[in-house]
């Protein structure tokens, strides 16, 4: 007679988080992440805190050490047809699609995660308050993101000229406010958002 041995599950800890939420104009991103432990990763920090430089370098390192990662966005009609939230959740659920392994546990950044009931069988989900900065998979994520979104809205920019989308990203500074006062908003800005309501009515443009 012999005895059935049961057969451990492997654990993978995806880690998400995303880039984006708040400028007026382009996608919101997310990214997903499960870390090698047989292959860390020095240096990893919640991306608003790192330098364009390394979290570039991170972002490589990160590609070829991690056992996965994936990418999702919502883009400026979403956002504005669904909410800033709920886009955001969308693309990280997207983003988990993405990953060419199935994590068997979720830690997302802040204090709502997206819906994985539908999406990811018997994966558990928990959310983590300034995670970015406290758990590596996280803050792993946060940099896949953001550099991203930059590259994104850097391309962007020679698509759409007049608003300096390779300088800031798509966020409300001075400039880019400055510049919705005299340009009618791009098929980037999100319509929902106040300042570009503000500019498509000053400029007597439909929402």
């Amino acid at each position: 007679m012999t005895r059935a041995v049961p057969t451990l599950r492997r654990v993978r800890i995806a880690g998400v988080d995303e880039a984006g939420r708040g400028p007026l104009a382009g996608p919101v991103v997310a990214a997903a992440v499960i870390l090698n432990a047989r292959r860390p990763i020095a240096g990893l920090a919640d991306s608003k805190t790192l330098a364009p430089g390394e979290r570039a370098r991170l972002a490589l390192l990160i590609r070829a050490r991690a056992l996965a990662w994936g990418v999702g966005w919502s883009d400026s009609e979403e956002i504005d047809s669904l909410n800033i939230l709920q886009a955001t959740l969308l693309a990280m659920r997207r983003a988990l699609l993405c990953l060419p392994l199935c994590p068997t546990h979720v830690q997302v950044d802040g204090d709502r995660p997206p819906r994985l009931t539908d999406l990811l069988a018997g994966c558990t989900v928990e959310t983590v308050i300034r995670g970015d900065a406290t758990v590596d998979a996280i803050s792993a994520a946060s940099i896949l993101a953001k550099v991203f979104r930059d590259a994104l809205m850097e391309r962007m920019d020679a698509h759409y000229p007049g608003f300096d989308l390779a300088i800031h990203k798509g966020y409300a500074t001075p400039a880019h406010l400055a510049a919705l006062k005299v340009r009618a908003p791009t098929p980037l800005h999100r319509r929902s958002f106040e300042p570009v309501r503000e500019a498509l009515a000053a400029l007597l443009l439909p929402p």
